[in-house]
């Protein structure tokens, strides 16, 4: 379904004042999605098994695709930071603040145009200091955003698809967040 032109022309207006660098509109079925991804998580991050936001906490690749699949579409969008050092993780990761808080105000504008949303983003939630998983349910579920990648979307593919520059140069970090929307109002 496409999205109705006037709530379109609304939410572009508000994101206008928001730190958006590029961003794009694509069909949920032109999202790419591998498990593969998933073996960088298990891999390589400290959060893979300890948040509701990412996996195995999330389901399975199959059922996060089938979850997004669910909405009438998605926004795919970027914000950019400036390191001294792009290979200083830890300076890297600082900078994703911002990055969570402008995701959070998409949510909003997409939510206030009454769309029911599924937000995405480019790090693990970060909202409790120590996640209840797996032993209680998550403790903010409307307010936690899970990981793009923990879902098995290829970020790189997805830039491709949707023309967004993935790599930004020098010590410019591009961080990636989507919002999938789906019309309450149906």
């Amino acid at each position: 379904m496409k999205i109705q032109k006037d709530r379109k022309i609304n939410i572009e207006e508000k994101l206008s004042e928001l730190p958006v660098v590029q961003y794009a509109w694509l069909a949920c079925s032109d999202i790419p999605f591998s498990a593969r991804v998933r073996s960088i998580c298990r891999e390589e991050c400290p959060r893979y098994g300890t948040s509701w936001a990412c996996p195995p906490g999330v389901g399975s690749v199959e059922a996060c695709q089938k979850r997004c699949e669910a909405y009438d579409g998605v926004f795919v969008f970027t914000t950019v930071a400036e390191v001294t050092d792009a290979a200083n993780m830890e300076e890297m990761l600082a900078t994703r603040g911002e990055h969570e808080m402008v995701t959070r105000q998409i949510r909003d504008i997409f939510q206030e145009e009454a769309f029911e949303t599924l937000a995405l983003s480019g790090e693990s939630c970060a909202i409790c200091q120590t996640c209840a998983y797996p032993d209680e349910p998550c403790r903010c579920p409307d307010q936690m955003i899970p990981c793009i990648e923990g879902y098995g979307i290829v970020v790189p593919l997805l830039a491709e698809k949707t023309g967004i520059e993935f790599m930004n140069g020098g010590n410019i970090v591009t961080w990636f967040g989507m919002i999938l929307y789906k019309c309450q109002d149906k």
